[in-house]
């Protein structure tokens, strides 16, 4: 089921503040009545999961895999541990961005629990 559309924003800036984190980015701002955020030197947050020009390179930068599928109810986009359903975004194109951000968001985070060798 589809979440509205300004509770799908809200998804979206989370998940793109989330990865900026994850990369080192500290310094960031919300803005009320803007497209979310800012982060150091004033440069916009990259719209990972609604802009194509800032999702396409994590996937060679990260060496995703994807893959599609079909489970009984929905369509289903699978990249590294990240499973997205179609049918709670607004469209194909939208559920693989999420996927892609949620893979790298789990690449991360996993990259940064692990112990020093």
């Amino acid at each position: 089921m589809r979440t509205s559309d300004e509770a799908y924003f809200r998804t979206c800036v989370a998940q793109e503040r989330r990865l900026a984190h994850l990369l080192g980015h500290h310094n960031i701002e919300e803005l009320h009545d803007s497209a979310g955020v800012l982060w150091e030197g004033n440069q916009a947050l990259p719209k990972w999961t609604r802009c194509w020009e800032a999702c396409g390179p994590l996937i060679p930068r990260y060496k995703l895999n994807i893959t599609y599928g079909r489970d009984a109810e929905d369509h289903t986009i699978t990249v590294g541990h990240a499973i997205v359903h179609c049918s709670e975004q607004p469209s194909p194109d939208h559920a693989l961005r999420h996927a892609i951000v949620k893979a790298v968001i789990h690449l991360l985070e996993h990259a940064h629990h692990k112990p020093n060798q």
